[in-house]
C-alpha cells in the first residue's frame, strides 16, 4: 500500500512565526499533538518542521520560558522527516523505526504538503491485517469441510 492511500490528508499546520500560545490553541481546538511548521511558496505549503504537544511540556512549560517570547521557528524540530506519498508502508515503517520519528509529514513531488502518517495509521492498518489473517485458518476449514460433503453426495 502506498503512504498516501494510508495518511491524514486534513494536515493542521502552522507557520515558524506562530506563537506558542497559538500553537497550543491550535493543538487544542483541533485535538491533535503535533503542528506541521510549514513555509509557503508560489502556492504551496512546504513543511520545514514539526512542534508537538511534549515540545511545549518540555521546552516550555517545564523550563520555565516565556511563551510569550517564543514561535514555532523557537521549537520545531530540525532535520524534518518526511515521505513521498508514492512510497510503500513498509519503507516509511522502516524509516520512522531508524529514524525514531512517530509522525512523518507527506509530500507530493514538488515537495507539498499532503498529509502526515502517524504510528497510529500504521498500526491501525496492521491491525486490520492482523485481523484478516485470523480468519484464513477457519476459511480454510470450511472450505475443505465443503469439498468433503459435496463429495459424499
Amino acid at each position: 500500500m502506498r503512504i498516501g492511500e494510508l495518511c491524514t490528508r486534513e494536515v493542521v499546520y502552522c507557520e515558524r512565526t506562530t506563537g506558542v500560545v497559538e500553537l497550543a490553541q491550535l493543538m487544542r481546538r483541533h485535538h491533535v499533538g503535533d503542528l506541521i511548521v510549514v513555509d509557503r511558496r508560489d502556492g504551496k505549503l512546504l513543511p520545514v518542521g514539526i512542534v508537538t504537544d511534549r515540545d511545549l511540556t518540555v521546552e516550555v512549560l517545564a523550563q520555565r520560558l516565556d511563551p510569550d517570547s517564543l514561535t514555532a521557528g523557537d521549537l520545531m524540530r530540525r532535520g524534518l522527516v518526511t515521505a513521498k506519498e508514492t512510497e510503500q508502508v513498509h519503507d516509511a515503517i522502516e524509516r520512522m523505526r531508524t529514524k525514531g520519528v512517530r509522525r512523518l509529514p507527506v509530500v507530493d513531488d514538488q515537495g507539498g504538503l499532503i498529509g502526515v502518517l502517524s504510528v497510529e495509521d500504521v498500526t491501525e492498518l496492521l491491525a486490520e491485517e492482523l485481523t484478516e489473517t485470523t480468519r484464513i485458518g477457519p476459511y480454510g476449514v470450511a472450505l475443505e469441510k465443503d469439498g468433503i460433503t459435496r463429495a459424499r453426495v
